[in-house]
């Protein structure tokens, strides 16, 4: 069975939960017998047998980012004859799936690991463009001949935002973690290398900087941390201009009245992140969107226990009380997540750091039980299993 997976991110280009799905799912299948996993991927040329990346056409360099994601998706599509099936990531290559299912007559596949419309704030980033993603996202969920939702909240955004879908057509198979590649280290002098004193305790933030990680609301709770409580930002890839210097100034805030904020904006290596979560007292994820939270899945693995937003999958990834903490929210339902009290929220978040920081041996504790957890329920194994029974079904 050869199955085309498109992406837009794939290693080493990868920035989201998304991108770091793709690249564990695909090495899951090329595991399984009888499976040909080819990757068509944007960016530069990678150097991976069965993977082909593609670079925007120069012709589109002056266009809108929406343009130019169709300009690499209609590339892929010739290329994709042979496939007994193809199996699109985000709305940067649904486009490239739906019309190779439709020029070569093989199933399209769709994982949804985010929605357009959950996420308006990124008109902020697209412009007009915003629109076009939109309307291609509608398009391939529409023509899909089945669709993964990698939580069972994603189903029920999917089935909302798109009423045309048939409900039997949307699966569930959660995010997975490898919990070879993520697993506590202890590396004192690593984690000193990057800023951070081991010796402290700590809360760490690893995210992109956008409105549905909920860093800005984060940055008003960590103010209430205690004075040696060590802040830890692995934050980088703003948006947009505007939520970048509102990140700045908090930070800056901050900063200048606590020492122990420790920004690392580039993208740090696997082994880095590893370090610094291993030696975290606290992992927080303040998302106010998030279809499952693969980011909650590698502290986990890290034996770090987890503050988090109670909203979309972070619940079914989180136990209360067992491998950290879920912090309650009231949201808007106009697809904005945006918090109605969000002064309340803020303060309850404040509140479960506070809590989590205050007894490192409970924390830790947590750490244990989050990682058996991962262990037990997350594998990539079992993923790929599913997933393959889901192209089977399909017709792959």
């Amino acid at each position: 069975m050869r199955i085309d997976v498109l992406s837009k991110e794939y290693p080493p280009e990868v920035y989201g939960g998304a991108g770091v799905h793709v690249a564990e799912l695909v090495r899951a299948l090329r595991a399984q017998a009888g499976v040909d996993a080819q990757v068509r991927c944007f960016g530069a040329p990678r150097d991976e047998a069965g993977t082909t990346a593609y670079a925007e056409p120069s012709s589109l360099a002056a266009a809108n980012g929406a343009i130019r994601t169709l300009g690499v998706d209609l590339a892929m599509v010739d290329d994709c004859a042979g496939a007994d099936l193809v199996h699109s990531h985000t709305w940067y290559a649904n486009m490239a799936g739906h019309l190779a299912g439709l020029m070569h007559g093989i199933p399209h596949v769709v994982s949804a690991h985010s929605l357009e419309p959950m996420r308006p704030w990124k008109a902020e980033q697209l412009g007009g463009g915003y629109a076009l993603s939109s309307w291609v996202e509608r398009t391939a969920y529409d023509g899909a001949a089945g669709i993964i939702a990698v939580s069972a909240a994603m189903r029920d955004d999917v089935l909302r935002s798109y009423p045309d879908v048939d409900p039997a057509k949307v699966t569930v198979i959660h995010n997975g973690i490898d919990t070879d590649l993520w697993s506590p280290v202890s590396d004192a002098d690593r984690v000193r290398a990057l800023g951070v004193d081991p010796d402290r305790r700590s809360v760490i933030f690893v995210g992109r900087i956008t409105r549905q990680k909920g860093l800005p609301l984060f940055l008003r709770a960590v103010a209430e941390l205690p004075p040696d409580v060590q802040l830890i930002l692995c934050a980088g890839a703003p948006d947009t201009p505007e939520i970048a210097a509102e990140v700045r100034g908090l930070v800056d805030g901050l900063a200048a009245g606590r020492d122990g904020v420790v920004w690392i904006e580039e993208m740090l290596p696997r082994a880095d992140v590893v370090a610094l979560l291993s030696q975290a007292t606290v992992f927080a994820c303040p998302s106010i969107y998030e279809p499952l939270g693969i980011v909650n899945l590698e502290a986990m693995a890290c034996e770090t226990a987890v503050v988090a937003t109670a909203t979309g999958g972070i619940p079914e990834v989180v136990r209360h009380g067992e491998t950290g903490w879920l912090v309650p929210i009231e949201q808007a339902t106009d697809g904005t997540g945006t918090p109605l009290a969000p002064e309340q929220y803020v303060a309850d978040l404040a509140e479960a750091l506070n809590d989590a920081v205050s007894d490192p041996e409970r924390a830790r504790a947590f750490g244990v039980a989050g990682r058996a957890r991962a262990q037990e329920s997350f594998s990539w194994g079992a993923i790929a299993a599913r997933t393959l029974d889901l192209y089977r079904s399909v017709g792959a």
